[in-house]
């Protein structure tokens, strides 16, 4: 893993095999500035680049959110996203300025969902707008009880466009999705729970407990059958055909059928004891 720079909106934290991505703005209940989402991205390149033994990474806010959403202020900068698309770009991804602006701050959230590793958002207290479409990026949710969440943007007249409109979808359906965004509607943890947007909904002292014991979990296991495992999933996600899903299913085997560790996992399970994957 590379040296990561020290950033002013957010902090990485690495434990072993578990990273700590951290939103830090709490005196502004986390919510999303331009500077926020360009450290975003750029963390996200640097990991995608070299993620090192990376093998799960929480996704929390620093104190009572995870977060509020967009912060206001973006609104007096214009489209906000162009200047994240001016920096490293060589040619942009479309002819409109505004398009290519938004398409570079989704990249942002984007990373979590395409990482090798596993992401979890950890979620307490409020996760409104972009809050809740990061939430939705990662793979996995884990929410204290009590927390409420929306996709809230019609207020400002303007429409989720971080991949809200897209993931949420996928985990609900398209006419709840439509429900909750058409009507600004907000939700709770429970709610959430009952909707297949959270895998677990537990008290607000217990929640980075638990999303740590599902991380390290997922981290003890073999980390190229969870690669291949997620990229097939994708597949399913995205709307591919049985036979693309089939296909990735092949091709992540092919990878684990050559691996030390699946020699590992049949050597430790006739020795009886516990595996130690390397990702090799």
């Amino acid at each position: 893993m590379p040296s990561l720079p020290d950033f002013d909106t957010i902090r990485f934290e690495l434990d072993g095999l578990i990273g700590r991505l951290v939103l830090d703005r709490p005196d502004k209940l986390n919510s999303f500035t331009i500077a926020m989402w360009r450290e975003m991205r750029e963390l996200g390149e640097l990991l995608l680049a070299d993620p090192g033994e990376l093998r799960a990474l929480i996704v929390v806010g620093e104190g009572r959110a995870f977060s509020s959403g967009i912060d206001t202020s973006v609104f007096a900068e214009g489209t906000g996203g162009d200047q994240i698309a001016d920096e490293g770009s060589e040619k942009p991804a479309h002819d409109d300025p505004v398009v290519n602006g938004i398409l570079a701050t989704q990249e942002a959230f984007t990373w979590l969902e395409e990482a090798p590793f596993v992401t979890i958002a950890a979620v307490r207290g409020y996760a409104f707008g972009a809050g809740l479409q990061l939430a939705l990026a990662c793979d996995l949710r884990v929410m204290a009880r009590g927390t409420k969440m929306g996709l809230l943007e019609l207020q400002y007249g303007i429409l989720p466009d971080l991949g809200g409109t897209q993931r949420l979808t996928r985990l609900v359906g398209p006419g709840r999705a439509k429900e909750m965004i058409f009507t600004r509607a907000k939700i709770d943890a429970d709610d959430a729970e009952r909707f297949g947007i959270a895998e677990h909904v537990v008290p607000d002292e217990e929640l980075e407990e638990v999303a740590r014991t599902l991380a390290e979990t997922i981290a003890a296991q073999p980390p190229i059958a969870v690669r291949g495992a997620k990229r097939a999933i994708a597949v399913a996600i995205e709307g591919g055909s049985v036979r693309d899903g089939l296909l990735a299913e092949a091709e992540g085997q092919a990878d684990c059928m050559r691996s030390d560790d699946m020699k590992e996992a049949i050597t430790a399970f006739i020795e009886q004891r516990d595996p130690v994957y390397r990702g090799t």
